[in-house]
Order: structure tokens, then C-alpha cells, then sequence
């Protein structure tokens, strides 16, 4: 099977992982790596032994895919010039900021016959597939991903930067769409929302509470799900999971196997199988543009009560 030339746009602290990742990855050959900071992408190329592209044209010419990892407000332009070039590309989340764009996205990807995924991790979080499969119909899920303040990703509001995780794993998980929505947040280190919450009642009358913040003294990244006889807790950032089940009116654990991986890893490798089998992505861009456009929701509902406060 032939290999696959691969290029990195972007390469700060995410990008870098890309990059080491690629020269892992089975049928992939790391052709280079571009990134504004040129000082930053040749310390990066060095590093992991590739070349460090003068500019973004010069690596889209030597690759037949891009994994990009740039900031999300540079997401649309970009991943337009990638996709436009017909190179198959994988963008990591929010797929963009406008539900516009994205689609504009996924049309030229559509005509240009693109492989185009979008990195939405969780869904390769090995305790979140371990549990998937006992998820039949929750009743109540709760989710709560809290970060230290970093400068990296402040360029959105925590809405796009850390809730969409986990927006994309209940659509994902549910299918469901939203009948109600009620949102409170405020900005406090940034002039974005920087600490969210929001309430969501699905179409089956399930509940969903949402929390992200960046303004926290610990990382803290659980979702837990309720459902008849059943509770599910998943810690994200250790990739566990409790669960217990009610049974002749004792409630008991239940033994979970989960199966020890590299959730980027993963999906970045099945991005180049998909390439070489010319086959759908395992995250595609219509499921990203439902996760972005619920996540769109909740930040307009948000900032119409901060402008009707005068706060915004």
C-alpha cells in the first residue's frame, strides 16, 4: 500500500503532537511541516527531522494532505486554500466560527472529492468507547470540563473552545436535537465568555447540563449519564469510568473493560486509512457543523442576555 504524504500547518502545542504522531502512523510520510512563526517551525522541523516550509502554497504542494492546528478564527481561510487545492485535510474542532463557512467548507471538499475530518477527540476517549455501547436512552447527562486559564485557544469563547467536546459526544451519543435552551456566561480574564453554563432539554425531554470554564485553578473533565437503573461517570482526562447498575433493588458496580489507546493517534490514522481506501471520514463535516451549530445556540442565547444586562 503507498504511503501517503502528509504536511502539518500549525505546529504549536498541539501541531507538535501531529507532527511526532505522523512519523509513527503506518503508510504516511511526513513531507513538512509550515507554520507563521518561523522560528517555531523550524524548531519543529529539527526536531522530528522534516522540512519547515517558507510558506503555506510551497507545503500544500508537496503534500496530498494537511492536518491543520492552526487558531480556530483561522479555521474558513485556511482550510478554504487547503481544500481548494484538493488536498484531503483534517482540521482539528470547532470545524469553524460561522455555520456558514463550515458549510462552505464541506461544499468544496464535496466537489474537490476531499477526505475532510474534523477532530473531534473525545469520541476516541477509550473509557467513552468502552461505555457507548451501554447508552441506550439517558434520562439526564451532565457534563463539566473546567481548565486552567492559557492563552491558547482565547481567540473564541469557551462555548467553541472547551463545551463543543462535549456537545459533539451528546449529539453524537444521542442523536438528538435541542427543544429548549437556556445559557447564562460571562467573560472574566478575556473580553469573550470565558466560564458557560447551559441547560438543554432534548426532543425526547432528556436534560443536558453543559459547564466549561477557563477560569479554573484545576482541570476537571467529567460527563456523567443517567439513565433507568444505570448511572455512567466518565473522567475524560484519565480515561475512566464507573459504572453501576440497579438490579433486584441492589445497586452494584458493573465491571467495564476499556482498551488502552492514543485517542489522536487513532483518529489521525484513520484519516490517512480513509484517504487510501477512499472512504467517508470516521468524524465528517456534516456532524461537525450540527456540533457547531448547537454550540452557536448557546453562545447567542448567552450574549442576548449580557446585552440585555448591558453587560455585552
Amino acid at each position: 500500500m503507498k504511503k501517503v504524504k502528509v504536511g502539518v500547518v500549525g505546529v504549536g502545542h498541539l501541531g507538535s503532537i501531529h507532527t511526532r504522531l505522523l512519523r509513527e502512523i503506518s503508510h504516511t510520510e511526513l513531507v513538512g511541516v509550515y507554520d507563521i512563526d518561523v522560528e517555531r517551525g523550524n524548531e519543529i522541523a529539527e526536531k522530528y527531522k522534516c522540512k519547515c516550509f517558507k510558506s503555506l502554497n510551497e507545503l500544500i504542494d508537496k503534500a496530498e494532505a494537511i492536518t491543520c492546528c492552526v487558531p480556530t478564527l483561522s479555521h474558513f481561510d485556511i482550510g478554504k486554500k487547503i481544500l481548494s487545492s484538493g488536498r484531503h485535510l483534517f482540521l482539528e474542532k470547532p470545524i469553524a466560527t460561522k455555520t456558514r463557512e463550515a458549510k462552505i467548507l464541506k461544499d468544496i471538499a464535496e466537489r474537490k472529492k476531499c477526505v475532510f475530518q474534523i477532530g473531534h477527540i473525545e469520541r476516541f476517549n477509550p473509557a467513552i468507547k468502552a461505555v457507548k455501547k451501554l447508552l441506550k436512552e439517558p434520562l439526564f447527562i451532565e457534563s463539566e470540563r473546567l481548565s486552567l486559564y492559557t492563552e491558547r485557544g482565547t481567540d473564541v469563547d469557551v462555548i467553541l473552545d472547551l463545551m463543543i467536546h462535549d456537545i459533539d459526544i451528546v449529539l453524537w451519543l444521542t442523536g438528538m436535537k435541542a427543544k429548549i435552551i437556556d445559557a447564562v456566561g460571562v467573560p472574566v480574564l478575556t473580553d469573550k465568555i470565558d466560564i458557560a453554563n447551559a441547560r438543554i432539554e432534548l426532543e425526547n425531554n432528556a436534560i443536558v447540563n453543559f459547564s466549561a470554564s477557563r477560569v479554573s485553578r484545576e482541570k476537571y473533565r467529567k460527563i456523567r449519564f443517567f439513565q433507568k437503573d444505570m448511572y455512567i461517570s466518565v473522567n475524560y482526562a484519565t480515561a475512566d469510568a464507573e459504572v453501576y447498575v440497579k438490579k433486584k433493588n441492589i445497586i452494584k458496580p458493573y465491571p467495564l473493560k476499556i482498551d488502552r489507546g492514543n485517542p489522536l493517534k487513532e483518529e489521525l490514522t484513520l484519516f490517512i486509512q480513509s484517504i487510501l481506501e477512499k472512504k467517508k471520514p470516521v468524524v465528517s463535516a456534516d456532524e461537525a457543523i450540527k456540533a457547531l451549530d448547537f454550540a452557536l445556540k448557546i453562545k447567542n442565547h448567552i450574549y442576548r442576555k449580557l446585552r440585555k444586562a448591558g453587560l455585552a
